[in-house]
C-alpha cells in the first residue's frame, strides 16, 4: 500500500511563490515516476508535471513551463513542486501521484492566488 500526504498550499498574492511537498510511504518510492495534478472549481483534473525515477526526466504542462519545477529526494521519499511568478489561474487542489501500479493519490493540497 501507498499513501501519499501533501503539504505546503495556501493563499498567495499573484507573482508570489510556493512550494508544495509531498511525502510517500512505501519501499519502492525509487522506483516509479512521480506526478503532480491540479484540479481547478469545474474543471477536470489535469497534469502538472512528471518526474521519471531517479529523477532524469521532468515534463510540464505549457501552461506552467519556466515557472513550476518538480523535484524528487529518493532518500527522503518525497517530491516538490516548486511554483513561482503565479497567477490567478493557478489556484486549484494540487494532488501528488505515484505511477506505481495502477497509481496513488494524496488527498490534495489548496493553492489560491489571490490579490
Amino acid at each position: 500500500q501507498v499513501q501519499l500526504v501533501e503539504s505546503g498550499g495556501g493563499l498567495v498574492q499573484p507573482g508570489g511563490s510556493l512550494r508544495l511537498s509531498c511525502a510517500v510511504s512505501g519501499r519502492f518510492f525509487k522506483n516509479y515516476a512521480m506526478g503532480w495534478h491540479r484540479q481547478a472549481p469545474g474543471k477536470q483534473r489535469e497534469l502538472v508535471a512528471t518526474i521519471s525515477s531517479g529523477g532524469v526526466v521532468t515534463n510540464y504542462a505549457d501552461s506552467v513551463k519556466g515557472r513550476f519545477t518538480i523535484s524528487r529526494d529518493d532518500a527522503k521519499n518525497m517530491v516538490y513542486l516548486q511554483m513561482n511568478s503565479l497567477k490567478p489561474e493557478d489556484t486549484a487542489v494540487y494532488y501528488c501521484k505515484s505511477y506505481q501500479g495502477s497509481g496513488y493519490w494524496g488527498q490534495g493540497t489548496q493553492v489560491t492566488v489571490s490579490s
